[in-house]
């Protein structure tokens, strides 16, 4: 006797060796003795043996057709001998009950199983849309497979053009696009990015690096929308005084000006002039949620993208010959000691005679200019004497520079036509040092008032290191003043405009907008402090990024460095530091020469390889006797 069984999703048959009630010894047609429980069995039959019987029964099973014992099953439940029975028009054979049984086993779209041998028809609706999924994902396949196809021969299917934007910064594993990305980049060993550079999908390595920022950053775009005007700043008492600003020529949001004026006392009266937003931009307005939203101007070579705009900053820009609206700091300082004697705080405008760039200044005011008498260039008697007083400030923060440790640079990159040029300049020149004094003054004079009259605001600290943002005044050691806020740049950072509310509420006389423990300067300084790290990340990596695009403009092939520490070195004449693994155990501070043997502008990754070192003299040989 033999049997017919189910074990693990399939049907086996055997010879019957013992037969008890709940299970049963059978040798099984591959010539193995095993236990079969006696649920499993399906059917017993005297002949054929086990191995024809399974012949004969897949060969019934390929003849019949699913769809036609759909049709004659109906809709009730009904067992496989049953539908056999129906389907032959006799009695079946074993074989024939087995072959149907196998042939409703394996078409679950068809029946469902109800029981050990039991079925029943699904319903017309369920079998349309199983035999519609069939066809999809077999489409699915054969699409899947011309897209693998096509990306391995380095060719972009058309339709992935609509695409690209998710395939590069926000993969969605569920679509076939990315499974077949992610299927030759597993094969090629190539990056998603580098696989779609390789099949011309990307055609500016720049503008894919904007694009990962923009999208993370500004998910609403950079546009401004319907942001309202603002109307003309309100009419201020004139403050008399011709101003001057010292920025870059790319610079549009100019914050701060300056102003000198000779007193009846021989004592000089320094005016700092901060342009005032907060005059037009009220709490809560839609210039408001906009610069709380951006929270700060991002810059990046080339380009950057403004907190306000352009209408905004045009009316509140310290612009060449306008009279401006202006929140001023007036310090009497006293002549040859340089002594801060008084300051007070004015909202009035201001007229700004000029606004001196970087690029035409620094050819006329620099030490050697400032020790020429005779030299003679615009507002040359009003630098000379904010070059003294910035020295006294520096002196008094006790951050004059040791003469004997060489400044840093700073590098200035200019793109224009898509080609960059990068130039340094000495950090700490006169107008870094004039700019960045007053700045550092006004700060903290600003930030020592608020303190002063408990005024809630966003202060700068840093005490053992750590540089952060607080609510609370406390040192800043690296500046070296016992407190400092941000308010000298309320057009390009939201901090800046904040606190200017506060300080022009104590200058009128009037309650301060933001309470104690204000909930916005709260929720200003958490989203603040985490926006201006990712802005300032950004404008490293594509000055990096710059860099390499100036080595392959260039055609360096070779180029020195200085060693920092281990395999850690610093480029010459560039903001660029990068790993060097064949570099030899040297100690910081050798001068070392590279080979420049790749750039990755994805990967904004330089690969170079250690050739000589240069700050050792080569061994000489022995004169010839």
């Amino acid at each position: 006797m033999y049997l017919l069984y189910e074990e693990d999703g399939s049907f086996k048959a055997g010879t019957i060796i013992t037969d008890n009630d709940t299970s049963l010894q059978v040798d099984t047609q591959h010539g193995k003795r095993a236990k079969v429980k006696a649920i499993t069995v399906m059917m017993r039959f005297n002949a054929p043996a086990p191995a024809e019987f399974m012949d004969a029964a897949h060969a019934v099973r390929d003849e019949a057709d699913a769809d036609f014992l759909w049709e004659v099953a109906g809709s009730e439940e009904f067992g496989f001998a049953d539908l056999a029975r129906e389907y032959f028009g006799h009695e079946p054979k074993p074989v024939e009950a087995a072959g149907i049984l196998m042939r409703l086993h394996e078409a679950p779209m068809h029946f469902y199983k109800k029981g050990r041998g039991r079925y029943k028809p699904a319903p017309p609706e369920a079998l349309a849309a199983a035999k519609a999924g069939v066809e999809r994902k077999q489409r699915e396949a054969e699409l899947l497979a011309r897209y693998v196809a096509q990306l391995s021969a380095y060719q972009l299917p058309e339709e992935f053009a609509a695409h690209l934007d998710m395939l590069l910064y926000a993969p969605d594993k569920n679509r076939l696009e990315w499974k077949a990305l992610d299927d030759v980049c597993k094969a090629t060993g190539l990056t998603p990015v580098k696989l779609l550079d390789r099949c011309g999908a990307i055609p500016s390595s720049h503008d894919y690096h904007l694009g990962a920022f923009l999208r993370e950053h500004f998910p609403r775009g950079t546009g401004f929308g319907d942001a309202h005007e603002l109307p003309d700043p309100p009419q201020l008492p004139d403050a008399g005084v011709q101003a001057f600003s010292m920025d870059d020529a790319a610079t549009t949001e100019i914050d701060d000006a300056f102003s000198v004026t000779r007193l009846d006392t021989g004592n000089w009266r320094v005016g700092i002039h901060i342009a005032v937003p907060a005059l037009g931009i009220v709490p809560a307005s839609a210039l408001d949620e906009i610069a709380a939203r951006r929270l700060s101007t991002v810059y990046y070579p080339g380009g950057k993208i403004t907190m306000l705009p352009d209408a905004a900053i045009h009316h509140y820009t310290l612009g060449e010959t306008h009279t401006c609206p202006a929140l001023s700091m007036y310090v009497e300082v006293s002549d040859g000691e340089w002594k801060v004697l008084n300051q007070e705080t004015r909202l009035e405008q201001v007229h700004i005679a000029a606004n001196l760039r970087h690029e035409t200044l620094e050819a006329h005011f620099h030490t050697g200019s400032i020790a020429n008498d005779s030299a003679d260039y615009p507002f040359k008697a009003e630098l000379d004497m904010l070059w003294h007083f910035s020295g006294a400030l520096e002196a008094a923060r006790d951050k004059t520079p040791d003469p004997n440790v060489p400044p840093r640079a700073d590098y200035n990159f200019k793109v224009e036509n898509d080609r960059v040029s990068i130039t340094d300049r000495v950090r700490g020149n006169p107008i870094d040092r004039v700019v960045s004094e007053l700045m550092i003054y006004v700060n903290s004079e600003w930030g020592r008032w608020l303190a002063e009259t408990d005024t809630m605001a966003l202060y700068r600290t840093q005490q053992n290191g750590k540089v952060k943002m607080s609510t609370r005044p406390a040192p800043h050691v690296g500046l070296g003043v016992a407190q400092y806020t941000w308010a000298s740049s309320p057009l390009r950072r939201y901090v800046d405009l904040l606190n200017q509310r506060q300080i022009m509420a104590l200058a009128q006389g009037v309650p301060p907008p933001y309470a104690p423990k204000s909930e916005v300067l709260y929720t200003a300084l958490r989203d603040f402090e985490v926006a201006y790290d990712a802005y300032n990340n950004f404008q490293r990596n594509m000055e990096r990024y710059w860099c390499l695009r100036w080595l392959v403009q260039e055609g360096i092939t070779e180029i020195n460095a200085g060693v920092i520490r281990e395999n850690l070195v610093r480029l010459d004449g560039l903001p660029f530091v990068t790993r060097v693994h064949s570099l030899p155990e040297l100690p910081p501070g050798s001068r070392v020469s590279l080979a420049v043997d790749g750039v990755d502008l994805f990967e904004v990754e330089l690969l170079c390889s250690f050739r000589r070192r240069l700050d050792m003299a080569p061994a000489t040989e022995p004169a010839v006797q």
